[in-house]
């Protein structure tokens, strides 16, 4: 079951010094610096207010888009309260919580699929059949027999990230080094030995790429099943607030989710980093 790869890589006959910010550099603006970049972006972040504080004094979306001032004075109120630390707390535990869960199985699952042939012809239309469903299509289902709790919002996150986990294992697997299996096998390692010593730390990028890839998916589902769903966390506050007609507060609690979206993927880029230093895929050229 061949996958079509993730995993960042080099365009083919690319150097490090052919890089499109080291050309730029070479013009007075190195793009590729982390001051540029985060200049940029915070360039961007501003062009974004100001547009949307255009927009809503100019009442482009009429009264449920409120203006920045308001907003961030609803976002600053709510750092005073215990509810809201409360919520956000539950939200990020049961994200990470669900996507720990969903690498561990999706692994597993993985390493089992890819493999064993007879495993991954019998999984096979399985695994296509469930790829394309959103968790949210069993959300009412999930809700019938957990209720809106947490373990709801816990199960729909691992609906929605371990079939990705184990899709990305299996294309790790298949993309292992025939000739490093052989030496293997050569020097007498059985079946566990190369998996553990051959074929997991070659996949090891396909796992960090799903990380990256779902943990930000994984917050998105805890929301999804607290705005649809009543489960704890600032999705059900963002349902509150939005009913109870307070849009300041929906879109203070809005900036907060997206916030702690950028926060996770910018983390779990760097555990993928610090974590894989050794592999190609992430090693630099030393001058």
């Amino acid at each position: 079951m061949k996958r079509s790869s993730t995993v960042p890589s080099r365009r083919d006959g690319q150097t490090l010094s052919q890089k499109p910010g080291k050309q730029n550099e070479a013009r007075g603006i190195n793009y590729e610096s982390p001051a540029a970049k985060f200049g940029f972006g915070i360039l961007g972040a501003v062009l974004l207010l100001g547009l949307w504080q255009f927009a809503a004094i100019r009442g482009t979306f009429g009264n449920g888009l409120p203006t920045v001032s308001a907003t961030l004075i609803e976002l600053f109120a709510l750092f005073g309260n215990p509810e809201f630390w409360t919520d956000t707390f539950t939200t990020i535990w049961l994200a990470v919580l669900g996507m720990v869960i969903a690498v561990v199985a999706g692994v597993m699952l993985g390493l089992l699929i890819g493999t064993i042939d007879w495993v991954r012809y019998a999984t096979l239309a399985v695994t296509e059949f469930f790829k394309p469903i959103p968790p949210i299509v069993v959300l009412p289902l999930c809700v019938m027999i957990w209720g809106p709790t947490n373990t709801m919002a816990l199960v729909l996150v691992l609906l929605g990230t371990v079939l990705s986990t184990t899709i990305q294992v299996i294309a790790g697997v298949n993309d292992t080094d025939p000739v490093a299996l052989s030496t293997a096998r050569s020097y007498g390692m059985g079946r566990v030995e190369r998996l553990l010593r051959v074929t997991l730390p070659s996949a090891s990028p396909y796992i960090g790429t799903s990380v990256r890839i779902g943990a930000p998916a994984a917050l998105i589902i805890v929301v999804v099943a607290g705005l649809l769903g009543g489960a704890p966390g600032l999705g059900s506050a963002i349902y509150r607030s939005q009913s109870a007609g307070d849009f300041p507060q929906t879109y203070a609690l809005v900036l907060v989710l997206g916030v702690l979206g950028l926060v996770a993927q910018n983390l779990s880029s760097m555990i993928e980093r610090r974590v894989l230093h050794w592999h190609p895929a992430f090693r630099e050229d030393v001058k």
